[in-house]
């Protein structure tokens, strides 16, 4: 770890001490500790998936499939770190309905939420929902409040201490405030807006889960489980966008996602 980011934690840790607390609107991290951070917890997550992680190179078309939409959400908007992250993709073989974003953007998803979506504005406006959590530094916020900064410090600055493992199994299921969550899915129909995309394709998302009765809530929304109003909320925004009529690509996207090997 760099003597820059040594330095800034243990500023950061008077800087807490004399506030007494850590808030989303007194975030002191670099743009660059998210990016450090989230490539050494994408290290500890591969290592931790790699009899499970899907190879690229035995999935070209399906990882190509993926990365053609996100090139789509980041070339089609004003992303403020669109180039301060890496927006790496990788698919990790399990049933669980999941996916996550590390700080500095580096894109999980299970192939059991590849296999319960139904369309590729689906998939698209989950993965702005998570590319969202990366923009807006939501992970900084909630590695904090989830493990607190004396641990973090511990691990980004004490080389003979190393913790980032115990950190990575769980980043998977950090729990986003309830206003993180809003703030994802706002984004999430805004940038698909620009895109061909219908806007509200996470709201089919829900819609799927809502009629299975929330028995299906994915782990990932585990904090703010109500469908129902999330739906609203979201075409509420597209009508006030404009309520531009977008795609689904429902073909397309069964013919991509149901070759995974």
């Amino acid at each position: 770890m760099n003597i820059h980011v040594k330095s800034l934690l243990v500023l950061i840790s008077l800087l807490l001490i004399g506030c007494g607390s850590w808030t989303k609107k007194f975030n002191v991290f670099p743009v660059e500790s998210d990016a450090e951070l989230g490539w050494q917890v994408s290290q500890s997550i591969d290592s931790q998936y790699e009899n499970s992680l899907l190879d690229s190179a035995i999935n070209v078309e399906l990882y190509s499939y993926l990365y053609s939409i996100r090139d789509s959400i980041l070339n089609n908007n004003q992303l403020k770190h669109k180039n301060d992250f890496a927006w790496r993709i990788r698919i990790i073989d399990d049933s669980a309905l999941n996916a996550f974003c590390t700080p500095g953007g580096y894109i999980y998803f299970y192939t059991g939420i590849l296999r319960f979506l139904e369309s590729e504005d689906e998939l698209a406006g989950v993965m702005g929902h998570e590319m969202a959590h990366a923009e807006m530094r939501h992970s900084t916020d909630a590695l904090t409040r989830q493990y607190g900064l004396q641990i973090l410090t511990s691990v980004l600055v004490d080389s003979q201490y190393n913790e980032l493992a115990n950190i990575a199994s769980g980043i998977a299921q950090l729990k986003y405030g309830r206003s993180d969550e809003s703030e994802s899915d706002e984004y999430s129909v805004r940038w698909l807006y620009n895109t061909s995309y219908n806007a509200t394709g996470a709201a089919g998302f829900f819609k799927k889960m809502d009629s299975s009765g929330g028995s299906r809530i994915p782990e990932f929304l585990s904090t703010h489980p109500d469908p129902g109003k999330r739906i609203q909320n979201m075409e509420t925004l597209w009508k006030e966008l404009g309520g531009k009529e977008g795609k689904s690509y429902r073909d397309r996207y069964f013919n991509k996602t149901r070759k995974i090997r």
